[in-house]
């Protein structure tokens, strides 16, 4: 998505399932980055809204719900209300992140039915593991086993390691994630799928002309995917947990929570652009393809065969009716010293416990730093106190403290400053260079995180400097008006990931945050006092 195109943009972050809290592995995955994009998009001047919702019919509710004492509704509230605080402490600002309320329901429903009616599902007859000692089917997050493809121990449906499908009796020594010690033999029965397969050649065209903007890991992934025969993918199962299946043929059955992707993600959208004044005419109606929207989902790279193959080619079934997603921004997985997220073990840092003990910019910022963009990256307390301090919070305070000095040598914040056209040409170098970063064709948290540390460093030896020269008051004015606006163009280029730093400095130097060359294009500009990072951590949020 270049800067020249001014389409309004949809920024989904991919639904988080309702079954605990949110961990900083999560939030330095999609929502970071959706957060990021959208707050950069609004500050260039461009239409974006960021929408979700929970994913409250995941089978792994359910065990989720048995493993901590609670019954699945119970969970789902408590999850919910967890992850939308979790959002606020992190200054992860969703536009809308809606209930799955009756409209919601009702709009799965009708995006099932368009596909039924077009004649795109089909009634098949499965072998689906099953628990002799319960009576029942175990599927998707009640069965484990190992993956065929790769060997990892994986669950139904998808591997979450290798992101290869898993076809229904395909598990390797298949076992109860509820009961392991239970038996777990194959039946036989009769379910609803989509037919993915038949979509094959129109997926292979839809990633040849979108690919090569993606990262490297979801081409290779999809390569893999689409090179032979795609497995069906169940619209219906014969379990007790989820939406019930609204057709004749499969009657007493759920339907795949995966189902929901597509319509929860219109249907947040539309709940988010309602919250923000701009009511449409239908629940789909961002969606739809006459009104030409850009949407992009921000998500892990575990579901990526179900949002990445299954989506489209159901959007693809619907023949025209919607925009197909422009961008899959997929990031890898966040480990915590150097060893996976682990809440049964106790390895784990809640988002909002961390926010709660370092200010969240610091957060924020060494998580875009080493978010795990390419491949698996790592978080540790020790790096984050070393680094935010080093690289970042200490070279800040030490630009900030200077320019009060210089600001007061020259009478105070009154008056206006002269600005050179070598000053804004540099400003606009700024702008240019972390748009880069920002915009979906190279995005990197990682290297906009680093373009903040080289540019206060790069300010904070310039006033140095400044301060040391002995300049006369004209000169010295000068010098100044060129130092404040290219701080003020930092700041806004840096407002996406330092949220509150920007917001105080913007009310102290009295401007909007703006990332375009054309706001620091100026001839004059003001001093502000520049306020200082916290650190070491406070326990405030």
């Amino acid at each position: 998505m270049s800067m020249a195109d001014k389409r309004p943009v949809v920024i989904i972050g991919g639904p988080p399932t309702s079954n605990g809290d949110l961990h900083i592995g999560h939030i330095a995955g999609p929502y970071l980055g959706a957060d990021v994009h959208r707050r950069y998009l609004r500050a260039a001047g461009r239409e974006a809204v960021f929408a979700s919702c929970t994913d409250d019919s995941q089978t792994y509710l359910v065990t989720s719900a048995a493993r901590v004492g609670l019954t699945p509704p119970e969970l789902v509230e408590q999850s919910t209300e967890n992850i939308q605080r979790t959002f606020k402490a992190m200054g992860v600002e969703v536009d809308g992140f809606s209930p799955t309320d009756d409209g919601y329901k009702a709009l799965v429903y009708d995006y099932v039915k368009r596909l039924y009616d077009k004649g795109k599902l089909r009634l098949r007859k499965v072998r689906l593991p099953y628990s002799e000692s319960k009576g029942e089917f175990l599927v998707e997050g009640f069965v484990g086993g190992g993956c065929p493809t790769c060997l990892a121990d994986s669950r139904g449906g998808f591997c979450e390691g290798c992101g290869h499908p898993i076809d229904f009796d395909a598990l390797i020594e298949p076992y109860s994630v509820l009961d392991p010690a239970d038996e777990v033999t194959y039946r036989e029965t009769e379910i609803m799928v989509f037919p993915v397969s038949e979509y094959r050649e129109q997926l292979l065209a839809y990633y040849e002309e979108r690919g090569p903007a993606w990262r490297p890991h979801v081409l290779g992934l999809m390569r893999e995917l689409l090179s032979g025969p795609l497995p069906d993918f169940a619209i219906t199962y014969p379990v007790k947990w989820g939406l019930p299946a609204p057709f004749l043929q499969t009657p007493g059955q759920r339907l795949n929570a995966w189902v929901e992707g597509m319509p929860a993600s219109m249907y947040c959208t539309e709940y988010a652009l309602r919250r923000n004044g701009k009511p449409k005419a239908a629940d789909d109606d961002a969606w739809l393809a006459e009104n030409d929207a850009r949407v992009v989902v921000f998500m892990g790279f575990d579901p990526l065969f179900t949002w990445g193959v299954v989506h489209v080619a159901e959007l693809i079934a619907l023949e025209g009716r919607y925009v197909l997603p422009d961008t899959l921004l997929v990031n890898e997985f966040y480990e915590l010293e150097n060893e996976k997220f682990s809440t049964s073990k106790g390895h784990v840092v809640w988002a909002r416990d961390l926010a709660a003990e370092v200010p969240r910019d610091i957060a924020r910022f060494h998580l875009n730093l080493t978010a795990p963009e390419f491949a698996r990256t790592n978080f540790s307390r020790a790096a984050l106190e070393k680094v935010a301090g080093e690289r970042l919070v200490t070279p800040w305070n030490e630009l900030a403290e200077t320019l009060a000095k210089l600001t007061a040598e020259v009478g105070g914040e009154n008056g206006s400053l002269p600005v050179s056209t070598e000053a804004t040409e540099r400003a606009a170098a700024m702008v240019s260079r972390f748009a880069l970063n920002y915009e979906l064709e190279d995005f990197s948290l990682s290297r906009a995180a680093d373009l903040i540390v080289q540019h206060v460093e790069r300010l904070r030896a310039a006033t140095e400097r400044t301060l040391k020269g002995n300049l006369d008051q004209e000169m010295l004015r000068a010098r100044l008006g060129d130092l404040f606006l290219e701080l003020r163009a930092l700041i806004g280029c840096a407002s996406p990931i330092l949220i509150d730093l920007a917001g105080r400095a913007a009310a102290a130097g009295g401007f909007a945050l703006r990332i375009t060359a054309a706001a620091f294009d100026v001839t004059h500009t003001t001093a502000f006092p520049v306020p200082s990072l916290e650190f070491p951590p406070t326990s405030e949020v």
